[in-house]
């Protein structure tokens, strides 16, 4: 198990909080710059795992293991073989060490692969964030989340999704690979003066990037952007926005008309200095594809046996997403199979000092 020592978990980080403090409670003991390599099995059966330590590799004698090592997004050349050759240049949300390598070591003793291996949550995030999670600053603070107030253009001056599809929650984490797949994998969120006051707090931080001017051709001139394909994409847009009541609690159905491209939401023009421009690309959070298991978190073999004595949870958990996630989902589903895994993991360990 990695990580931080347990008194340095950041206070506000309250789930884990709440499990390093129960594993003190419980005095479980908890492993530093321990890697796990290798399961070992024997007719079908757990019997030990390997550990790479600063001391050599050690193999620990035992009937379960539960595997809660997250996905792959970690590791560009899975990301690249997987998702395809543009995710090289995704950023990484979370810790560095989500290298799949808990689905590696379920496949070397047979573990059935399973969801949705070229589908990931990714989001659009500052395109200035660092390259994998800085775990020392506070919370979730280079997203993007606003966009569906306003529109995102690439550097070549176009629109490239429907902004107002839906709400944010449904939208932001397959939007991501939208803005991945454009021009230099970036885009900007272009945001005026009326709507920009109720843009969500990230955008307020010193850490976000933004440009700003008091005309939009100025604006043009200090991004890095086809400034004539700019300003007619915002011409167009502006005058194929519809009359009506603009409502960012509701679906308000206050969209355009007439471009090709439309936006179904929320759509008011841009057109009230200053304005601001926001540089994103996108930050892959995790992927899709894990191993199969049964409701309990109890992994199946190919052959839909269960290897007994492994089990998964989180990450790990191959079909539980496929091509869009809605929010929060991700938390929910790591509390639930934990628990499930966890539970299946005691009675299975009970059950064996029974046979004995």
């Amino acid at each position: 198990m990695g990580g931080l020592p347990i008194k340095t978990v950041d206070k506000g980080i309250g789930l884990m909080r709440s499990l390093f403090n129960r594993c003190e409670e419980l005095g479980i003991d908890v492993w530093y710059e321990a890697a796990a390599s290798k399961i070992l099995t024997e007719n079908n059966g757990v019997t030990g795992i390997e550990v790479k330590t600063k001391e050599g590799t050690k193999t620990i004698d035992c009937q379960n293991v539960v595997l809660a090592c997250g996905s792959f997004e970690a590791d560009k050349k899975k990301r690249v073989e997987a998702l395809g050759e543009e995710w090289g240049a995704a950023l990484v949300r979370g810790t560095e060490f989500n290298t799949g390598d808990g689905i590696d070591m379920a496949a070397l003793v047979g573990a059935q692969k399973f969801g949705q291996y070229d589908g990931c949550h990714a989001i659009g995030t500052d395109a200035n964030a660092p390259r994998v999670g800085d775990f020392q600053k506070p919370g979730d603070i280079f997203k993007k989340h606003s966009y569906p107030y306003t529109v995102m253009v690439n550097v070549d001056g176009y629109r490239f999704v429907d902004e107002g599809a839906d709400f944010r929650n449904y939208t932001y984490a397959k939007y991501g690979k939208e803005v991945l797949k454009q021009p230099k994998n970036m885009a900007y969120q272009v945001f005026d003066a009326k709507v920009r006051p109720i843009v969500r707090e990230e955008y307020n931080l010193d850490e976000a990037t933004v440009f700003e001017a008091a005309t939009l051709e100025e604006l043009a001139l200090k991004i890095d952007i086809q400034k004539e394909q700019f300003l007619q994409t915002i011409e167009e847009y502006n005058a194929a926005v519809q009359d009506g009541e603009f409502n960012p609690s509701v679906k308000d159905g206050k969209g355009t008309t007439g471009i090709t491209l439309p936006k179904s939401n929320w759509a008011q023009t841009i057109s009230e200095g200053p304005f601001y421009a926001y540089p994103i690309t996108c930050g892959i959070t995790f992927a899709f594809g894990g191993i199969a298991t049964t409701p309990n978190g109890e992994v199946l073999h190919k052959n839909g046996e269960k290897i007994q004595g492994l089990f998964a949870a989180g990450e790990m958990i191959g079909g539980i997403f496929y091509e869009n996630y809605p929010g929060g989902s991700g938390l929910m589903s790591g509390s639930v199979f934990g628990k499930l895994a966890g539970k299946s993991a005691a009675i299975h360990a009970t059950h064996a000092q029974a046979v004995k």
